[in-house]
């Protein structure tokens, strides 16, 4: 499921009755509070179709081989088909790893990394819908260290009648759910009471959603969100994991890292207590946090530039870009997306049968940032896999186009009008490191398996055949309204949308 960049994430606060058995929400006298929030979940990226699609889950020792006492924690990737016709067009993925809660007995709960988002919140055993079941289910009654509390922390009494509830709206999806303080920890410490003394273990509050709505929770298999935008994002820091683990454990660097690998054969990776140096081909360059106070990873953008022409909307210097692991695209002010699709569409001369349009040349993508540095992106890294075919009514020949995949964005009173996202093209070409205590965000190109002497693999690979329907419609048109990867999959597209 696409995210919705620059969404705001409304959470009402509601007062529910409660039985021995479930949570019954009660609809009067409910307060409301709001946090910001740019993306639904992370990394649910469209990819093309490929041969293998199994996602990798166990990492060689190699792999694992972190110098202490930074944790690495190995996400598994999951393929969501998305059919059209009867026809897998492509796979939707998701990024997800291991927390575990609760004392003396760790529940494991697998989530999605989220810098977009600032609360966690996992399945809670009172859900008992289709959809919960799914699902690893947080069960309260089997925590030692688990206290219910109330929205302002305060504990809840084991005869208390109504609970505090919280509706989270996303984009898409909603989930409902009581506060818990609780135990997490980013290894298995079960029967470990001294997690005190672990740095990869802190008490936080939890969101336990006793509804989850159908999309996206029945598609994907991961079982919460764990939220890392800055303290601010939070309704309260409490609910802050990565701002709880800074403040009270002895990191011996705060910050966290995150590698998004191109290959099934070594899984992508996150990094607390400091930056993993093997999964970066230079040192980091350091760009500082822009109003950290908002709560997200946004930095200034100087500029703008396709292939050395610079974009005209960001010559005032109030462009801005937030680095979100929970998006999935590139993200462009509205008002640019159009003119970026015309810079960036390229025209495929002999009409081939077949190409995967991320190995044919294109213009760079360049982000100047704040203290000199650049983020680049090529066609590798900007493209749709597929091309498209196009027939020129009027000359009744055809065209093959390899296009951009881009994210409008909506600018808003948080965000501003001129807000980027740098989403998962540009997170897998560079390693990203979030520094909490300094506000500020570190690039650097990130080193791929293949350049450790690993085999890689391109996994997202699709091509077009040349017995497929073609697309009536003009070239122009096409190239101006390439079809969004964040279109519903069940939205009929347009005829110069439908894909070859």
């Amino acid at each position: 499921k696409q995210t919705v960049p620059a969404q705001t994430q409304a959470l009402k606060l509601k007062r529910s009755r409660i039985s021995p058995d479930i949570e019954t929400p009660s609809r009067p006298n409910f307060m409301m509070f709001a946090a910001s929030a740019i993306s639904l979940l992370s990394a649910l990226l469209v990819s093309p179709v490929v041969a293998n699609t199994t996602a990798v889950a166990a990492i060689t020792s190699a792999a694992v081989a972190v110098a202490r006492p930074i944790v690495t924690i190995p996400l598994d990737k999951q393929y969501v088909p998305v059919v059209r016709n009867d026809k897998i067009v492509s796979y939707k993925t998701a990024y997800f790893g291991k927390v575990f809660l609760g004392l003396p007995a760790q529940q494991s709960f697998t989530v999605v990394f989220d810098t977009g988002s600032g609360h966690l919140f996992l399945p809670s055993s009172r859900c008992e819908t289709e959809t919960c079941l799914k699902h690893n289910r947080y069960n309260r009654t089997s925590s030692l260290s688990a206290v219910d509390v109330d929205h302002e922390g305060r504990q809840v009494l084991a005869n208390a009648t109504q609970r505090d509830q919280v509706n989270i709206a996303y984009g898409t999806g909603e989930v409902t759910g009581a506060f818990v303080r609780e135990t997490i920890c980013m290894g298995d410490h079960s029967g470990d009471l001294e997690t005190e003394a672990s740095k990869e273990c802190v008490r936080i509050r939890v969101i336990t959603a006793t509804e989850l709505t159908k999309e996206p929770f029945n598609t994907f298999q991961f079982d919460g969100v764990l939220g890392l935008g800055l303290a601010s994002l939070a309704v309260d820091p409490e609910f802050s994991f990565f701002g709880q683990l800074s403040k009270l454990n002895s990191l011996p660097e705060d910050r966290f890292g995150y590698f998004l690998s191109r290959t099934d054969s070594v899984p992508s990776e996150i990094s607390f207590g400091g930056h993993d140096s093997r999964r970066m081909a230079t040192e980091l360059e350091w760009v500082p946090v822009h109003k950290p106070e908002l709560g997200f990873w946004q930095i200034k953008v100087l500029s703008v530039s396709v292939a050395g022409e610079a974009l005209p909307l960001c010559e005032d210097g109030e462009c801005t870009a937030i680095a979100d692991t929970g998006t999935s695209l590139i993200g462009a002010p509205r008002q640019v997306s159009q003119r970026l699709h015309w810079l960036l569409a390229r025209k495929v001369p002999d009409n081939p049968s077949e190409i995967d349009c991320r190995t044919f040349p294109g213009p760079d993508l360049v982000f100047e940032l704040e203290g000199g540095v650049n983020v680049t992106v090529g066609p590798e890294d900007y493209s749709r896999a597929t091309a498209m075919r196009v027939l020129q009514s009027k000359t009744n020949s055809s065209q093959v186009i390899c296009r951009a995949s881009l994210l409008p964005v909506d600018g808003d009173e948080v965000l501003g009008p001129k807000a980027w996202i740098l989403g998962e093209p540009v997170l897998r070409k560079y390693y990203t490191a979030y520094d909490w205590g300094a506000r500020q965000i570190g690039f650097a190109p990130a080193r791929q398996p293949a350049e450790d002497g690993t085999s890689a693999h391109i996994e997202d690979t699709t091509f077009f055949a040349a017995h497929e329907p073609m697309v009536v419609v003009d070239v122009a048109a096409a190239t101006q309204r390439p079809r969004s990867e964040s279109t519903p999959t069940n939205e009929a597209p347009t005829p110069a949308q439908v894909l070859i």
